[in-house]
This record gives C-alpha cells, structure tokens and sequence, in this order.
C-alpha cells in the first residue's frame, strides 16, 4: 500500500489496482472504565502509563473507509452523523475532501449495527447521504437491530443480509468476528497481491489491547467470543501480512500487525 493523496479528514491508498480511503468522521471521549481487564473488571487508576488520556478519558477515532476499484465507490461504515456526540458527524466533509462523488457511493456494507457505524446514512439535515445508494449490506444477525432504528426507517426495507464466507464481487470476502456485537464482520479486499482487512470494533483501544489483545470493552455484547475474535484476525493480519483498517484506531486507522513476543504491535502505515 502507498499513500497518494491526503488532507485533514482523509488519506487515499492505492492496493493493487484499488484504493481505499479512510475516511475520519471524527472521535468521541470514552470513560475508563469502558476498558476492561481479567474477570471483566474496568479499569480505574490502574490504567497503563503508556494510555494517553484527554481530560481523564479514552479518545477513540471514528473512521470509516471506501474501496474504489474504478467502476464502484463501496463505503464500509458511515460514522454517526448527528446520532451521538457532537465531535462526530464529519463523513460528509471528509468525503468532500477526498473527492469523493457521494452520488457513485452506490453500496453501503456495515461491520455492524451500533450508532456510531450506520447513523451517517442520514445527514444531520434530514436528507439522505447516498442518494443513489442501491445496495445496502447488513450483517444477517443484526438485522432486527437494524430495523428497530427508527431514524433509519426509509432505509429498513433496502437493507440486504450479508454472512460470513459471503464474497462481495471480485475483490472483498467476508470474515465473522462476531462478539462485539452479534454479526460483528470482518472485510478482507485483495488486489494485485496485496489485503487488508477492513475489521470494524475489532480494537477500541490501541495503545494498549494490541499488546493485550485479552482486554475486552464494555460494550463488547460477548466478552468471551469478542476476544477470541481479536485474538484470531490479529494472527490472521500478521501471519498472512496483511494491512489492517480499524473504525477507532488512530485516523487514519490503518496499518500492519506484527507479532512481538507473544503478543502483537500495530505499525502505522
């Protein structure tokens, strides 16, 4: 992967005869507490030195990311729009930065369903983002939660279920790492030799759970299998040499996993 364009809001990669561009939609301030250690104990004064903190709070990025092979504008996750706090809600810039036409935006796939990932589909305004949208792409086991939300309705009869093993055209698989939530996925884009896993919540907290990939968080809807998840496309990203695209690593959210010992690193790219 190389860097060819950049701004405030966004970086474009080539991969193969793709690119991709992460897309910062902006961040939000999280308790301690939401990091959780063995036995699903929160963290308190105990936190780990090497955690920066803003005003005694995680800062987590919210980044979301398109894959242009040319003919097709696909964009993972759309970030919260006006849905939560106000320090999110900037996809619409950063595509705009970008240049990217938000009407050849024809395919939104979502990681999973929490607020912070789908509330972009509707501009703060009212109107819709995508007006050209035809495909929309659902984890099948969250789509009951995608329909229970209400802003979203004009969207709940588009909405098309997606599993793990499914293969989006040529160029994207679908990887299951469910835990975070209960359809939490996984895309992994190859081209010309190259891959980069695309993989949602997997890590909320990178100065810290790469190199304890047993810490969960508090939202985590299964601590249990969301561990596990991290655990297995963390070896998968290294062990296959593949780049890595986060929705709360630091923007612009992507990079290389390499093992350290018996735990891992994240290289910025």
């Amino acid at each position: 992967m190389h860097r060819i364009a950049s701004g405030e809001l966004y970086q474009t990669y080539t991969l193969g005869d793709l690119r991709i561009t992460a897309l910062r939609d902006g961040y939000v301030d999280m308790p301690v507490r939401r990091l959780w250690q063995d036995g699903n104990k929160p963290f308190g004064e105990d936190l780990p030195p090497q955690v920066p903190l803003f005003g005694g709070q995680l800062r987590l990025s919210v980044n979301a990311f398109t894959i242009d092979d040319g003919s097709e504008i696909i964009l993972i996750d759309t970030g919260a729009s006006n849905a939560w706090h106000p320090t999110m809600g900037r996809l619409p810039q950063a595509l705009g930065e970008a240049g990217i036409d938000v009407e050849k935006v024809r395919t939104v796939c979502f990681t999973h369903t929490h607020l912070d990932h789908i509330h972009g589909l509707v501009l703060a305004d009212g109107r819709d983002a995508f007006p050209r949208l035809t495909r929309l792409l659902v984890p099948r086991q969250e789509l009951g939660l995608f329909h229970a939300v209400a802003r979203l309705e004009r969207f709940h009869g588009m909405a098309e279920p997606f599993d793990a093993g499914d293969r989006l055209g040529t160029h994207i698989d679908i990887i299951g790492a469910h835990g975070h939530e209960v359809g939490h996925s996984c895309f992994r884009v190859s081209s010309g030799g190259e891959s980069i896993l695309i993989w949602g919540d997997t890590v909320h907290v990178p100065s810290l759970q790469f190199d304890r990939p047993e810490l969960t968080w508090e939202f985590d809807e299964d601590q249990d299998q969301a561990r596990e998840s991290r655990l297995r496309l963390l070896a998968h990203a290294a062990d296959d040499h593949c780049f890595v695209a986060g929705a709360h690593l630091d923007s612009p959210g992507i990079g290389r996993v390499v093992r350290s010992g018996g735990s891992f690193r994240f290289e910025p790219l």
